[in-house]
């Protein structure tokens, strides 16, 4: 199940984003070993003061977070234009209203592992198909993302896969890529038979607060 929380409503959900910023500092800093901020166990940086709308892939039965992204305007800052800006070819921007960047796409250990006769793992595929569906209910035409190479993969085998722009870079241990994300109920459909799933994986007050938004 996935729930949406926005950025500005920290407040209200103290469990879920202490969970979600904690599971981000396991993925980024202990894991990959990123150049991130951590304190106290949690990480942030300053897209999250942007108010960002947060995904939370959510166990239904003990309530844990297992996985989280968000989403940010291009309208507005970002980390492709702002962190990233060489992935892209020089002196182009990518900036509109109906195009959001997706970020800090993170699992928890042992989440990222398909289960039997699966391709990619139910974590995995319920986030990305819960972008297509945010994305259908906000009437974007894509997300954008930054993403390392071993992602690619995953999309791939999720039927989503990115239409590459500008010149991949490594930065780190890894080689980045930037890349767009066609947003239709086709590439929703391509999803959720990847992933054999039948219905919207949105927690209905969350699909209700969207539609509201």
């Amino acid at each position: 199940m996935i729930i949406t929380i926005n950025g500005s409503d920290i407040l209200q959900y103290p469990y879920y984003f202490n969970a979600m910023h904690r599971l981000r500092a396991e993925v980024f800093y202990d894991r990959l070993n990123w150049s991130v901020t951590v304190t106290n166990g949690l990480e942030r940086d300053k897209f999250d003061d942007d108010n960002p709308l947060y995904l939370l892939s959510i166990d239904e039965v003990t309530g844990r977070v297992r996985g989280s992204l968000r989403l940010l305007p291009t309208t507005g800052p970002n980390m492709l234009r702002d962190i990233f800006p060489n992935l892209m070819p020089p002196g182009e921007v990518i900036e509109s209203a109906t195009i959001w960047e997706c970020s800090r796409f993170s699992i928890e250990r042992g989440g990222e592992l398909p289960l039997p006769g699966q391709l990619i793992s139910n974590v995995a595929g319920e986030l990305l198909a819960a972008v297509v569906e945010i994305g259908l209910i906000a009437g974007l035409t894509e997300t954008l993302g930054v993403f390392d190479a071993r992602m690619i993969r995953i999309f791939r085998l999720a039927g989503y896969p990115p239409m590459l722009i500008g010149s991949p870079q490594r930065i780190g241990s890894f080689m980045t890529y930037a890349g767009l994300f066609e947003i239709s109920t086709q590439a929703l459909s391509n999803i959720r038979e990847a992933m054999g799933i039948e219905n919207s994986v949105l927690e209905p007050v969350s699909a209700a607060r969207c539609l509201a938004a």
